[in-house]
């Protein structure tokens, strides 16, 4: 029980990477917090885990609503009177060219698609960063957990947006390494390739069209690239974000860690 007794609130936590960390968080004994824009999958993803013990809690969230995420931080500390980990997981993906084509309408679609990235990914985590710190005990269990990408790293042609909001999330957990380590508050960002998740799904649907390929053929371009050659499972992300929450990740803090079969060293 690596998380005994500890308060630990992951949004995007209904499926995905989400959800693995907040099952396994779960079974190491943390209180949990699964925020999703989702409630259906939501209650169904609690209920399944719920062992009536009241230790996983559903809470639906718009982490790019500042209200709904200062509602929903303020019940998670009324129900469990502190929030000790704070998972930054919900995200949004998608192709956003700088050059879309001639279609009508296409720029308008690719701009409101950069905005729900930007907003998503880099405001969403601010706004859920901002409210659960104030919270979070000083002195030693305090953790931000930021989920960015190996595309923080590196750059892909047409995902101009996610590149640059997960090269964001990279920035802000180094900036906020050091504002928070006076109180001993760890921050660190988990960088995964390709992982098996709805997510990658899309992207593998969505590459595969501009390339004019079948999904199947990217899909084993995308591994061939890979030096371990297979995409990360999400249990394995899940695996990592336990040990940076747990006391044996106490001394690591403002560091973004690759989880991705080896594509990005460094």
């Amino acid at each position: 029980m690596l998380l005994e007794g500890r308060v630990a609130v992951v949004t995007g936590g209904g499926r995905g990477i989400g959800r693995a960390i907040a099952e396994l968080f779960y079974s190491e004994g943390a209180r949990v917090a699964v925020a999703s824009r989702n409630t259906k999958t939501l209650q169904s993803f609690t209920m399944e885990l719920n062992a009536g013990d009241h230790r996983i809690v559903p809470f639906r969230c718009d982490v790019t609503d500042k209200d709904e995420v200062e509602v929903m931080i303020g019940n998670v500390v009324e129900v469990w009177d502190r929030v000790d980990i704070l998972v930054n997981n919900a995200g949004a993906s998608g192709m956003t060219p700088i050059e879309p084509g001639d279609e009508p309408g296409l720029d308008e679609k690719v701009e409101a698609k950069w905005k729900e990235i930007l907003s998503t990914n880099l405001t969403g985590l601010y706004y859920c960063t901002r409210e659960a710190v104030r919270h979070m005990p000083s002195g030693g269990t305090g953790r931000v957990l930021n989920l960015s990408s190996v595309l923080g790293k590196f750059g892909v042609p047409g995902y101009a947006a996610y590149c640059a909001s997960k090269h964001g999330v990279v920035g802000f957990t180094r900036a906020l390494a050091l504002e928070l380590a006076p109180r001993k508050i760890t921050v660190n960002a988990l960088c995964p390739g390709w992982v098996e998740t709805d997510m990658a799904l899309a992207g593998i649907e969505e590459g595969a069209r501009r390339e004019g390929i079948a999904a199947d053929e990217f899909r084993r371009r995308a591994e061939a690239r890979v030096p371990l050659g297979r995409f990360i499972e999400p249990r394995e992300v899940a695996r990592l974000a336990l040990f940076l929450a747990s006391d044996a990740g106490s001394g690591i803090t403002g560091q973004s860690i690759n989880l991705d079969g080896g594509a990005a060293m460094w």
